[in-house]
């Protein structure tokens, strides 16, 4: 079978989070569901079969660091990452190793896509020899976590500032990315400021 990685983006600034009160050096050490979000986003990678798994770290990179303390993960850091997330895409991709067929790119501020939804993308793509990339839909609105295939990672260099790997599948043939539907939120849901953590921990599955 190909050999799919997972790239997790978690260098990003938590702007928002931090102007809206945010107590954390990073949302993304904030708690959620008993630990760091980013942690959960991390053991959801290695519960799934990409491999292997690779952070990109940034702002407040050594406390993402620790939040991820004796998980067996990669990491890449950032020093450009103010400039917006398309350089961390830009980092992580270019630390895969060759034999990555694809990477399925992951926010570390997405705390409730589990295993299960990362598996699901990584079998559409590789059910489909002509895909260029993978994605979840949600009541028709595209969400994460995005597969992209090696056909793509060079196109990864022209992204500038904030964009990311929605604006190569609009960029895509339609017909060459696999869709996958779903009826959770999860692939849609991500957390930008204090109210929003306090809104998803209200939310919490059993």
């Amino acid at each position: 079978m190909a050999d799919i990685a997972a790239v997790i983006l978690a260098a990003g600034r938590s702007s928002r989070y931090l102007a809206g009160g945010g107590v954390e050096p990073s949302k993304l050490v904030a708690e959620y569901r008993g630990e760091p979000m980013v942690r959960r986003v991390a053991r959801a990678a290695l519960a799934s079969r990409a491999r292997p798994v690779l952070v990109v770290t940034g702002h407040a990179r050594a406390a993402v660091e620790a939040a991820l303390a004796g998980l067996p993960l990669a990491f890449a850091f950032n020093p450009d990452f103010a400039s917006g997330l398309a350089s961390s895409l830009k980092t992580g991709v270019a630390a895969l190793p060759e034999a990555a067929s694809g990477a399925v790119v992951l926010l570390g501020d997405m705390p409730d896509v589990e295993a299960d939804a990362i598996d699901r993308v990584v079998e559409a793509f590789l059910a489909r020899p002509d895909a260029l990339a993978a994605a979840p839909v949600l009541a028709g609105r595209r969400g994460n976590p995005v597969l992209l295939g090696r056909a793509l990672f060079a196109h990864v260099s022209r992204l500038e500032g904030d964009e990311g790997a929605r604006r190569l599948l609009r960029e895509a043939a339609p017909e060459r990315v696999a869709e996958v539907q779903f009826d959770d939120a999860a692939v849609t849901l991500d957390i930008d400021t204090p109210e929003d953590l306090v809104a998803a921990r209200k939310l919490l599955r059993p």
